[in-house]
């Protein structure tokens, strides 16, 4: 064989090898930390506390929000949930022995947690946020499971997920997971009381929280997770803010009590929930017990201060805020005042909010388009809302109006384009 020929194939070889070699490491870190799981499904039932407790975890993990489908009965999944790469369809939790967890074991259902990988082996792509559920304990996925095991059986079979190539593979989403994911624990922090463990618990593990309030990567994975420093939630273009900056929804300022009034009833005298967060607050914190909500409530109110995101550089001319200070006499100012200063626990102050101020003004549009509503809670049984502008309103007037607000009444913040308001409708 030449010389020049030999030269090459070793080049080749050496790419295979690589190749190989490669596909070793992410297979591997596909499987590390997984043990054997057992396929016997016990035949003892469970207790009915196990069962209470589940059920309880359930709505502190939310898990009705994604898979119940609208219309559709609980657990059922179906629900379409659009991502960056498509839409990936939530599975069927009820006990359905074929199309449901019927057949799951326990171990099979802990895998699913906190390795992210299902009854057959596949692995779980992460809008079902094992990345977080990898830090629930074995005591509470048994507690999970035991609820599930009870909810009555619907035959309804899970639709393939309708994802482009090269997502769509088990491969692509193995090397995803070898870059992103690795299987992890809740460790208590030393020196930290119990109270605050417990917190930090709900927030970072079956709350996920950070599955909206911390950035992505192009590739959708979660940066900055523990920070929970605020991000845009992938195709619902609401902005989940920063947690940990006061200037945007940090609470080291709030009191205990205003915390969990938030949590608890949708709205405090500090602020109200509206948007994602009203249906969280609707399907799942108003339901958790006081000793909870008080733990989340000092984790929250402990987390370190950030500095807010910066403002953007958009400045708008006098006419733009000439046309909106016209738009909010019309529209706005019998509820929120002419000065912004809103009507006490009725309509919100604009004069300050932060929805209003911070650098992302992606949430005060989405609230002039599509109107905004607290959740209806025990301690908000009759919730006031805000009609929608979207239909009377074009862009260039809701910017204008969005504009005003944000630099009326001592608030200063960056004016807002027809661009923007294009972008997040």
């Amino acid at each position: 064989m030449s010389r020049s020929l030999s030269l090459p194939i070793k080049l080749l070889a050496g790419l295979v090898l690589l190749a190989g070699l490669a596909a070793a490491w992410v297979a591997w870190l596909n499987v590390r930390g997984e043990q054997p799981v057992s396929d016997n499904i016990s035949a003892a039932a469970p207790s009915m506390e196990q069962v209470q407790r589940g059920a309880y975890l359930a709505r502190a993990g939310n898990c009705a929000a994604c898979h119940t489908a609208r219309g559709g009965e609980a657990y059922a999944g179906g629900k379409a949930l659009d991502t960056p790469f498509g839409i990936v369809f939530a599975s069927n939790l009820t006990s359905d022995p074929e199309t449901g967890l019927g057949r799951w074991s326990a171990d099979h259902f802990w895998r699913a947690l906190h390795h992210g990988r299902s009854r057959d082996g596949r692995l779980l792509y992460p809008a079902f946020p094992y990345t977080e559920y990898t830090q629930v304990t074995r005591e509470d996925s048994d507690a999970l499971y035991a609820f599930l095991r009870t909810v009555p059986p619907v035959r309804q079979a899970n639709q393939p997920h309708d994802l482009r190539f090269p997502y769509s593979t088990q491969a692509a989403l193995a090397v995803w997971r070898a870059l992103y994911f690795q299987p992890g624990e809740f460790r208590p922090e030393p020196g930290k009381p119990a109270e605050w463990n417990r917190g930090a618990y709900l927030v970072r593990g079956l709350g996920h929280c950070a599955a909206c309030h911390a950035p992505r990567n192009f590739m959708g994975a979660l940066q900055d997770n523990p920070a929970l420093s605020g991000g845009l939630i992938p195709m619902q273009n609401w902005y989940a803010p920063s947690l940990a900056a006061p200037a945007e929804a940090g609470v080291q300022d709030w009191s205990t009590a205003e915390v969990k009034g938030l949590l608890k009833n949708g709205i405090s005298a500090r602020g109200a929930a509206m948007g994602p967060m009203a249906e969280v607050v609707y399907g799942s914190t108003q339901h958790l017990n006081d000793a909870d909500l008080q733990a989340m409530a000092l984790f929250l109110r402990d987390l370190p201060r950030q500095a807010p995101a910066p403002q953007p550089e958009t400045r708008v001319g006098s006419t733009v805020l000439a046309l909106g200070a016209k738009l909010y006499k019309a529209q706005c100012a019998e509820c929120h005042g002419g000065k912004g200063e809103g009507q006490g626990g009725i309509y919100p102050a604009l004069a300050g909010l932060r929805t209003v101020t911070q650098a992302s003004s992606a949430n005060l549009i989405k609230t002039i388009i599509h109107g905004g509503f607290t959740p209806t809670t025990e301690g908000n049984p009759r919730p006031y809302g805000m009609p929608p502008f979207g239909q009377s309103l074009d862009n260039a007037e809701i910017a204008a109006l969005a504009s005003y607000v944000r630099t009326a009444w001592g608030n200063r913040a960056s004016g807002v384009t027809p661009f923007d308001v294009n972008r997040v409708r």
